[in-house]
């Protein structure tokens, strides 16, 4: 099992657009199809499944702009990602896409052929969510690669040769060989080969190339990768007779899973709350970004409230206020956190930031709660998902609102016992909550469900907090969520193709915003 990181799965990544399923993934995959041709492409041809979510939704929601900026080795909060599609063909590059019958079975699937005068090689990789991917074939190769460590690929007729070299060096003591099917070996490492072993590998006979791909993800994993628990009840069992807090159980989680330190680890959070609050405060100041649905609602939403217009509830519409303006800067492809997708990227942690300000908590407490947050999105990522398009928007503004509930329950005093029982019910009552964007934009009814999500953590929060009975444990409410979502339509995961996406209104908005788009380009 490859156990999930709080800053790779959870809270993350840092990056610009309206979606991470769609824009930070397909960056991620870009990426490693540039490392993948050592920079040099001079044609794509990328491939969409008509049954899959990206036939209906690549160029609105960013699969596109994403593509294009890791074809040109971009991170996923480039400034120059919003007009990625002229520098590629600045950079001479042609792209094709097409939809046609790949034989996907992952609703987010890119198949993409890449060439230059040299070489052609072809990559088949998904979207797991929240920015997560999988690569699962190159050049016709079975392979499982998430961008979590340094990949080696050794290119050769004589494996038999490459094998006895990579022994005798002593490369697999620290690597493991991932696969040696078909054409090529590939070896995972926690960094590059040294250069002489390099060169020494090119010049084995029957050798023909050797590619390297650098990792796309903060947190890399090891070879013989371990983790303390990887569920709630785990947890508690692990927990028996140490009495940690909860946010000492998700340092202790991600030293132990990423081998760092606990310092680092919370200088990870640190770095990650300051962000967050850099988008609250760019977001009250009012945002502007012409490719959209709404415009800064949360400007007016903070002059209300200030004015005391407002029916009075101060943390609540603290949270609203923050919720808001994190979505608003999303939509102006401004700088967000991933927490745990883009999509929701406002709930957690404007709920989280809402209540400490309002609480008057220090810095170091919303970094405790950020953690705790993490920790919770640690179950969900490894027992269900954060994939809109798999589990509606239950799995995105669902798992937002209980990752935040637990998290209040901390920065209100309370204890480990009650924020578990906050996160049961708030994902309990996020069951079934299907995922159908107006104007196949990510704004709306986006905005009201991560606001609602919030409103969702901070009354299971205080029902917690009153020792209501939860009932459900929080495992099986994330596997029945998982199963909830499997049997949500298709029409109804992020498709645009049901719910308030077919409304008259809608594709009313999205002609009008694709025909601003076109009438812009020409």
């Amino acid at each position: 099992m490859n156990y999930p990181s709080i800053f790779n799965d959870v809270i993350g990544p840092v990056m610009r657009g309206p979606s991470s399923s769609h824009c930070a993934a397909s960056l991620r995959i870009g990426r490693i199809c540039h490392d993948l041709m050592d920079g040099r492409i001079s044609e794509i041809q990328i491939d969409f499944d008509p049954n899959g979510s990206l036939a209906t939704t690549h160029k609105e929601q960013g699969s596109d702009m994403g593509l294009f900026g890791g074809f040109l080795g971009w991170e996923a909060y480039d400034e120059r990602l919003v007009n990625s599609e002229m520098h590629i063909g600045a950079a001479g590059i042609q792209v094709k896409i097409d939809i046609r019958d790949i034989q996907a079975e992952h609703p987010n699937t890119y198949k993409i052929t890449l060439r230059n005068p040299w070489e052609t090689h072809q990559v088949i990789a998904i979207s797991t969510g929240g920015g997560m991917i999988e690569v699962i074939e190159i050049d016709g190769v079975k392979v499982s690669l998430a961008g979590d460590c340094f990949v080696t690929l050794i290119y050769s007729k004589e494996m038999k040769k490459v094998k006895s070299y990579l022994q005798q060096s002593g490369i697999l003591e620290e690597s493991e060989i991932h696969t040696d099917e078909g054409d090529f070996l590939a070896i995972k490492s926690q960094s590059f080969l040294d250069g002489t072993l390099v060169e020494e590998l090119k010049a084995i006979d029957g050798v023909s190339q050797v590619k390297q791909i650098k990792p796309v993800l903060p947190v890399l994993t090891g070879k013989n990768q371990t983790v303390p628990f990887i569920t709630c009840d785990e947890m508690l069992a692990y927990n028996e007779g140490k009495n940690l807090s909860l946010w000492e159980l998700a340092v202790r989680y991600e030293s132990i899973r990423g081998n760092i330190t606990s310092v680092e680890v919370l200088a990870k959070m640190e770095e990650i709350r300051i962000i967050l609050k850099n988008a609250v405060e760019t977001g009250l100041k009012g945002t502007h970004f012409e490719d959209r649905i709404l415009g800064p609602q949360s400007v007016k939403f903070k002059s209300m409230m200030e004015d005391r217009k407002l029916i009075s509830g101060d943390v609540l519409n603290r949270i609203i206020m923050y919720v808001s303006a994190i979505m608003e800067v999303k939509s102006s492809m401004g700088v967000i956190v991933a927490a745990p997708t883009a999509g929701s990227c406002g709930a957690m942690p404007g709920a989280v930031l809402g209540v400490a300000d309002s609480l008057g908590l220090s810095d170091e407490e919303t970094v405790k709660a950020l953690m705790i947050a993490g920790l919770i999105g640690v179950f969900i990522a490894a027992h269900s998902t954060f994939a809109a398009e798999v589990g509606g928007c239950q799995a995105e503004c669902g798992s937002g609102a209980t990752m935040a509930a637990a998290a209040i329950v901390h920065l209100a005093g309370g204890n480990l016992n009650q924020s578990i029982s906050a996160a049961s019910m708030a994902l309990q009552s996020s069951l079934g909550m299907i995922c159908d964007p107006i104007g196949n934009r990510v704004e709306a009814p986006c905005l009201n469900r991560n606001v609602m999500a919030a409103s969702n953590a901070l009354s299971c929060a205080n029902m917690a907090l009153a020792d209501y009975d939860h009932l459900i444990p929080l495992d099986e409410v994330i596997e029945t969520m998982y199963e909830v979502g499997k049997s949500i339509p298709n029409t109804l995961r992020c498709t645009n193709l049901g719910g308030l996406s077919i409304t008259k209104t809608a594709k009313e908005i999205e002609a009008r915003l694709t025909q601003k788009h076109f009438y812009k380009s020409c």
